[in-house]
């Protein structure tokens, strides 16, 4: 059976996508506004989510490259 995608879902995914690459841009700014300055839990917890988004932003950008190809 053809895996089918509504464009409810289309939507959906591709909302998911710019949101995570809008919040990485958000962070990263924020990072800059403060000067790289906080605690070394804070870095820890800025770096660990800006990997845990963009990583995540990559395995949706992937996976609609891949359905585009199975089309």
């Amino acid at each position: 059976m053809k895996n089918e995608k509504s464009p409810l879902t289309a939507l959906l995914s591709l909302a998911a996508i710019a949101g995570n690459i809008l919040f990485t841009l958000w962070i990263l700014y924020n990072i800059i506004n403060e000067g790289f300055q906080g605690t070394t839990i804070k870095k820890f917890f800025y770096v660990t989510l800006m990997a845990l988004l963009t990583v995540y932003a990559f395995l949706l950008i992937r996976n609609r490259g891949l359905q585009y190809k199975n089309d």
